[in-house]
């Protein structure tokens, strides 16, 4: 051990054992008053006929409102039945680093013309995201394949990867080293407020997937009066950002990953993998050591291919498809197959807007532990029982290890003031594990929780289920609530799991079934 706590202090990070520090109980300073310029709404370039779209100018940095601006794009689809109208919907994907600026045509079908035509659609891209001024992309080549192991195989190659990590943050500081002080969730729910002042609403409803819990949660922290009705789906833990929530995040992907190998065990029929779960986890690593020695199409490498089976972590409705690819891949060898499901599920090749979004967001918002030898002990300590994801994700974060700008306090949610809020989970939820949940609708004391027993799936609302869509739909055209019960309010039974299609029918599920939130 000695050993390999040299080799970490001459990677040029330090051996201290600090934690994230704990969040602070005290509500964010409320900022001078600050009111957007009116926005300027047209056509939207990219989205179908009577979508609007304009700029919300706010400020970059809330302390200093008079100073630098940017510009947040805001989508808008209007209410079409005024006589029930309803005022203005926001809506966001999470990640962080989520586009929303076509959530108006996708909540339509979602919600149902009727109910959809008593609002006003809003959709939006939050600072630094997609549209919005500026958009912020650090390296856009660093997610290009063929990349390293994400699983170490020494110390050695742990260390490169540190080492690639800390290029990352040195290159985001060197783009935007200004803007990347203010890239919080706190900055990114005042943006909300000033979205609320330039559609000239005194109040706003809000749903929330995903990260965009978290987003609404503290925005009902800091302006709980200018919330009408709160929707949060797929719950972020607020006990648990970020650190630990990403090794929460570990072991609720490898029970997912677990469920997809018994399934595809249950149908060794169609696709020769295994007639146990034991055995697909085989055939799945025996795939990615075949990769590590040569990429499927020079693209496909291990590391791509966890990737791509990540995506069945978020919705079983792909696993029909991710079977299929390995088991081309395994019993044919058919590269192409394999590249293929890379280029739907886990290509992020030559853009890093999420990435960049995702990190200036998470690695300020709150500490994370400054020396690399704290995530030697736990990503070990999490690879021993979740080698699926363990390592992936710690380096999809380990640039907040040396992230230019030091993570801050967040105001501790609250939701004591917010008299209705709706929230949905699900108890195999692997991006967003089930204690979200409960903590959440633990500082929303009057909310109500809806739990589906064992889906699996992350983002329940507007996907078809009865018991789901009932309440979510109830809620939102009258604010009606399911009665208040000890532990969660309403049980609903889980979506079913998926059946192999026939052969000539296995393709990627279409966009409408397949949209998932947060997903990187």
């Amino acid at each position: 051990m000695k050993k390999i706590l040299i080799a970490l202090a001459t990677a040029g990070v330090g051996l201290s054992t600090a934690l994230v520090a704990t969040p602070a109980t005290a509500a964010a300073p409320q900022a001078p008053d600050y009111s957007p310029p009116a926005p300027e709404w047209t056509q939207c370039a990219t989205l179908p006929a009577g979508i609007e779209c304009a700029f919300v100018t706010v400020p970059q940095d809330y302390d200093r409102p008079w100073g630098k601006k940017i510009k947040v794009a805001v989508s808008r689809k209007k209410a079409t039945d005024l006589a029930h109208y309803q005022g203005a919907i926001l809506f966001n994907p999470g990640g962080p680093g989520g586009s929303g600026l076509g959530y108006p045509v996708s909540m339509q079908t979602r919600l149902g013309a009727a109910l959809a035509a008593q609002y006003d659609l809003i959709g939006f891209d939050p600072r630094g995201v997609g549209a919005s001024e500026p958009a912020l992309r650090c390296d856009p080549t660093y997610s290009n394949p063929v990349r390293p192991d994400y699983v170490p195989g020494n110390l050695r190659e742990e260390l490169a990867w540190v080492k690639k990590a800390q290029g990352y943050s040195r290159a985001c500081d060197q783009k935007y080293g200004d803007l990347l002080r203010n890239m919080t969730t706190v900055d990114a729910a005042k943006d909300l407020d000033q979205i609320r002042k330039a559609l000239g609403q005194q109040q706003i409803s809000y749903v929330g997937y995903s990260y965009g819990t978290y987003l609404g949660a503290t925005y009902a922290t800091l302006f709980p009066s200018k919330v009408r009705r709160l929707v949060l789906d797929s719950i972020v833990n607020p006990e648990r950002v970020w650190y630990d929530a990403n090794i929460d995040q570990n072991h609720a992907f490898e029970a997912r990953q677990q469920d997809f190998y018994a399934w595809v065990a249950k149908y060794e029929p169609t696709y020769h993998l295994g007639t146990t779960p034991a055995e697909v986890e085989k055939a799945f690593n025996g795939a990615r050591a075949k990769l590590k020695a040569t990429p499927a199409e020079g693209r496909v490498g291990p590391s791509e291919l966890d990737d791509t089976y990540l995506a069945g972590g978020y919705l079983k409705s792909r696993w029909p498809f991710l079977a299929n690819a390995l088991s081309k891949y395994v019993n044919n060898g058919d590269n192409a197959a394999m590249a293929t499901a890379y280029a739907t599920y886990g290509d992020s090749s030559d853009d890093d807007n999420t990435l960049a979004v995702y990190s200036a967001v998470e690695c300020s918002d709150v500490r994370w532990p400054r020396d690399w030898g704290t995530w030697h002990r736990d990503w070990w300590e999490s690879y021993r029982s979740a080698p699926f994801l363990s390592w992936g994700n710690a380096w999809f974060n380990a640039q907040c290890q040396s992230w230019p700008v030091p993570g801050k306090q967040p105001p501790r949610v609250n939701g004591k003031a917010i008299k209705n809020a709706l929230l949905f989970q699900d108890t195999k939820d692997a991006p967003t594990p089930y204690p979200g949940g409960v903590e959440m609708h633990k500082r929303f004391p009057t909310s109500r929780l809806v739990v589906m027993d064992g889906g699996g799936n992350h983002g329940l609302t507007g996907r078809g289920n009865a018991c789901i869509d009932d309440i979510w739909k109830a809620y939102l055209t009258d604010g009606s609530l399911p009665a208040s019960l000890p532990g969660p309010d309403v049980h609903c039974p889980p979506f079913p799991d998926p059946v192999p299609p026939p052969a000539t029918l296995r393709v990627a599920p279409t966009p409408q079934d397949d949209w998932a939130p947060g997903e990187r």
